[in-house]
């Protein structure tokens, strides 16, 4: 049903008050109206102590009110001044008050920082629908790579913390720095020659594009198409580690494989160098272990054959001179194979000098002798606890042992069966009975017995 509000008073008409009629307003346009997003300059910006935000936003031919309240301002990431040009997403209402028209922000952002996402997302959907960042394009990393170039600023951070990370890593990696402006406008078309020259000098099978963190202006450059084209189209698997972290650039997605920080960059790209020794010391082991069975499986060999022949002639001494000839030469390679990878070990010990291992194996050897003199001590100090209660419970024993009383002058008296006797009555005159003394056995004949 629908009321009719026209028409002169006093005729069966519905009368609005203001109140009312404001109240209707609001509710109209905020259940009609979606929320929109709006951009303009702040003025009249006002901050009152309950910790609402009250301002007008203005274009150059038109301007609206806005209010944002306490609960919703909080969330704003920066703090908006006058004449600062920003984006809101706000519904459309009418303060009954006074029945002006507004806006109610529930959002507001940087109208720099809004257009610059909206332009890096608008290309990133465009690239990816492409097909330029799947997975299938993507180029695997070498494992050992044998010269990698680092695109980067030859200042900033990002490159002392990758060298250092590859320096603590693998000393001996070949790398060079093509330097670049990572910030600018120049800095999108530098890094894509960067990257062609890279290509053409035929030197490198892997490259790492990097730079330290910064707002969203200061890693623009990284969101350029034709970076991101060259990057997708380079020849060489390249890794991208741009910013910190929560930083993401069309680079990253373009690239085969995205570092969260430069140092991360350098952890993926390089191996560390001790798991490498302890490798080859596995191989070393594994090889002298070989070569023991190989020696033995031929002695046994030559012990069969020696044991088939009767007469042992010319041809069993040649084969034991073959035999020997075999183990010389076995062990001739084993020496050379441990003599070269003792030179390859001792080579990339001294390329890991301040890196060697050598004082947390002082510590452990150290660690081991203490706990070694430890254990020896508990072992002799409970040894010593066992020989003591020995003692103890063999003079406990000796004390009732019936041989201590054999040496008293006391005598153990069995009969013809070899049972004790304890009573007189047990045995009769004429019988034989025998007396185990201190020293010694008698053999005795009874010739009385009595009570």
């Amino acid at each position: 049903m629908t009321t009719d509000y026209s028409g002169a008073p006093g005729q069966g008409r519905d009368i609005l008050s203001v109140s009312h009629l404001n109240r209707l307003s609001r509710q109209l346009l905020e259940t009609h109206l979606p929320l929109v997003w709006v951009e303009g300059e702040i003025s009249n910006l006002s901050r009152p102590s309950s910790g609402h935000w009250y301002f007008t936003l203005k274009d150059d031919t038109a301007q609206v009110r806005c209010a944002m309240f306490r609960g919703r301002n909080q969330t704003v990431k920066f703090s908006p001044t006058q004449g600062q040009q920003v984006l809101l997403r706000a519904r459309v209402s009418i303060y009954e008050g006074r029945g002006d028209y507004q806006l109610v922000a529930e959002h507001m952002e940087e109208a720099g920082l809004g257009a610059l996402q909206r332009a890096f997302e608008a290309l990133k959907n465009k690239l990816a629908a492409e097909g330029l960042f799947a997975t299938e394009r993507k180029k695997a990393l070498p494992e050992r790579p044998e010269h990698i170039a680092i695109i980067t600023s030859p200042t900033g951070a990002a490159i002392r913390d990758v060298l250092s990370v590859i320096q603590r890593r693998y000393p001996a990696q070949k790398v060079t720095v093509i330097p670049v402006a990572v910030q600018g406008e120049q800095a999108a078309p530098a890094i894509v020659s960067a990257l062609q020259l890279a290509v053409q000098a035929e030197l490198f099978d892997l490259l790492i594009l990097t730079r330290g963190g910064g707002s969203i202006e200061d890693l623009w450059a990284f969101n350029d198409e034709a970076l991101a084209r060259a990057i997708s189209a380079c020849p060489l698997p390249v890794i991208s580690a741009v910013g910190h972290e929560v930083d993401f650039t069309i680079a990253d997605f373009a690239a085969d494989l995205r570092a969260p920080t430069p140092s991360a960059a350098a952890e993926i790209a390089v191996p560390d160098v001790r798991e490498q020794l302890a490798g080859l010391q596995e191989r070393e082991r594994q090889l002298a272990r070989s070569l023991d069975r190989l020696i033995t499986r031929e002695k046994t060999r030559l012990e069969a054959l020696s044991r088939r022949l009767r007469h042992p002639g010319e041809k069993l001494r040649h084969q034991a001179q073959q035999l020997d000839q075999l183990e010389l030469r076995l062990r001739s390679t084993m020496h050379w194979q441990l003599e070269r990878q003792e030179r390859r070990l001792r080579e990339l010990s001294v390329r890991q000098q301040h890196q060697h291992p050598q004082a947390l194996v002082t510590r452990a050897e150290q660690l081991l002798q203490r706990s070694h003199k430890a254990l020896r001590r508990s072992i002799e100090q409970c040894l010593a606890r066992h020989r003591q209660l020995l003692h103890e419970k063999a003079r406990v024993l000796d004390s009732v042992s019936p041989l201590a009383t054999l040496d008293r002058g006391f005598s153990v008296v069995r009969n013809q069966e070899g049972a004790v006797i304890t009573a007189a009555n047990q045995v009769a005159a004429g019988e034989d009975i025998s007396a185990r003394l201190a020293k010694g056995q008698l053999t005795c004949r009874v010739i009385a017995t009595a009570e």
